[in-house]
């Protein structure tokens, strides 16, 4: 029996999201919110010959608080989209408040629950949630995820296409560590279990690289004003979410990037800081899914200079993203 919850359902990503996650088997229950379409959304996704019950809520007559009750998965892509000339800083305004009212709901009645956050910038919107936990006195930070999935997504993509073969896409792993936006994140190219071409052109490399990094761009400038990543954010969200269920189900040896607050395994956070040279609270890196939540956080392992130099950049901006999360939060009033 698993209840899973998408807060957002009734947009860009929150549709197909939602589409995806009825198709789960091990999803016995579906809970939609949002502020609007929520009950539309849920009858249509209803008809489908799956096991999940569907139900949508809207925020009146504690809707948020009924389609949290008994949650187990929690999935944030809640949010405005990024527009054609929208700063990451115009959209941190909006969406801080949003994230932040709903991890007060999750806070509130569904605190046990595995958090998954894809609304954006995620490298802020995390520790706005574990804030909002700390003070309510519920955070535990093996079950706060940021989903970067996207990201390793992407890297499989476009590798694949590199190597002239898309049927490959679905087995290529390349580890994308650091945050989820622009220059914090970091492909781990070397470590791609399909090596690129010998003899690859730097050039090239540092094209498929920036590629990587700003591909949310790519799509921003194809939909010209109509939105954002919404279908392959929605298919890297259920992705995630489905290893998580897997894990929480027992089955063993899973690892996926995330965005994690490194207190969620001490040992190996504190390992990975030394790695990188820093003292952060948080950081995307391959993490152990279990029943709890992140079992460890493992190391970058061996990388090259190059990308050394990449994490290096990355640290800069993922302490300002997290710190301007967290002064959200100081500053609002719970």
């Amino acid at each position: 029996m698993v209840k899973a919850v998408v807060l957002g359902a009734a947009g860009g990503i929150g549709q197909p999201l939602s589409l995806l996650l009825k198709t789960n088997p091990l999803i016995t229950e579906l809970s939609l919110y949002d502020i609007v379409n929520t009950p539309g959304v849920a009858a249509d996704l209803s008809h489908i010959a799956t096991p999940a019950k569907v139900v949508g809520y809207l925020p009146p007559d504690d809707g948020l608080k009924k389609a949290l009750t008994g949650a187990e998965l929690v999935v944030i892509p809640a949010g405005v989209p990024r527009k054609p000339g929208m700063t990451r800083d115009d959209l941190f305004k909006i969406n801080a408040g949003i994230v932040r009212d709903l991890a007060t709901g999750i806070a509130t009645t569904a605190p046990k629950a595995f958090v998954l956050v894809i609304s954006n910038p995620v490298n802020s919107t995390v520790p706005i949630v574990a804030e909002v936990f700390k003070q309510k006195g519920v955070f535990d930070p093996k079950k706060i995820f940021g989903v970067t999935t996207l990201d390793v997504v992407r890297a499989s993509t476009f590798v694949s296409e590199v190597l002239g073969d898309l049927s490959l896409a679905p087995k290529v792993v390349v580890p994308v560590v650091g945050g989820h936006s622009g220059v914090t994140i970091v492909p781990l190219l070397s470590q791609s279990s399909h090596p690129l071409p010998s003899g690859f052109a730097k050039e090239e490399l540092d094209k498929l690289i920036n590629r990587i990094q700003f591909g949310g761009d790519e799509v921003v400038k194809a939909k010209d004003g109509a939105g954002s990543a919404t279908l392959s954010m929605a298919y890297a969200g259920y992705e995630f979410a489905n290893k998580i269920i897997r894990a929480v189900k027992g089955e063993k040896g899973i690892i996926a990037p995330t965005f994690v607050n490194l207190a969620a395994d001490k040992e190996g956070g504190e390992a990975l800081k030394k790695e990188i040279g820093s003292d952060l609270d948080y950081f995307s890196a391959p993490v152990e899914l279990g029943p709890e939540g992140v079992v460890s956080i493992k190391s970058l392992g061996k990388i090259t200079d190059a990308e050394t130099a990449l994490v290096k950049a990355a640290i800069p901006e993922l302490k300002t993203n997290v710190e301007k999360g967290v002064s959200f939060v100081g500053a609002s009033k719970l």
